[in-house]
């Protein structure tokens, strides 16, 4: 089991893709041209909102990315959060850039879905198992990321949610609504 993030962590790191991110345009940006971030959860196709691209490192190098974002438009009233999926890749004193990375070779790699239910956050990951995700880099620099992605994330309990037809295009720390 991977042990680089805990499950509290997890939680808190995709609440704050909406908390924590710039926001160019001053207000949640329309996407307007090619930007997205979509796939089909459990056979469900979604383009999410609220979406955004993260990251940073030393001596203009990617050593940390996140690209994550909502189902539905995240609630600015208190309603309940929809559910999210992101993924996070992390090669501290390295480079990430164009290429493919999958889970679990890739040792500082999750992916993460959470539903947040009135008892709690169920999160599905892939840091239960050994199941395959992969996200493809086609392009990544200041001015945004573009790739595919697919694979598996589980449960504690052990079910698992097919992610398929994954693709992102986005720009760096912009907010993206379809």
């Amino acid at each position: 089991m991977k042990t680089f993030l805990t499950p509290l962590c997890m939680v808190i790191t995709v609440l704050c893709l909406n908390a924590c991110s710039k926001d160019k345009g001053g207000g949640d940006s329309p996407s307007t041209g090619d930007y997205f971030f979509r796939a089909a959860v459990g056979g469900r196709k979604v383009d999410f909102h609220t979406v955004n691209f993260q990251g940073g490192g030393n001596d203009n190098r990617w050593e940390h990315i996140v690209v994550g974002g909502y189902e539905e438009s995240y609630p600015t009233s208190g309603g309940p959060v929809p559910p999210s999926l992101d993924f996070e890749i992390w090669r501290l004193g390295g480079n990430i850039g164009p290429g493919t990375y999958v889970t679990p070779a890739e040792p500082n790699m999750i992916a993460r879905y959470a539903v947040q239910q009135p008892d709690g956050t169920l999160l599905y990951n892939t840091s239960n198992s050994d199941d395959v995700f992969t996200v493809k880099i086609e392009a990544i620099s200041k001015d945004g990321i573009k790739g595919s992605f697919s694979g598996t994330v589980r449960n504690l309990a052990g079910q698992a949610i097919s992610i398929t037809d994954g693709s992102f295009n986005l720009p760096y720390e912009t907010l993206i609504n379809p």
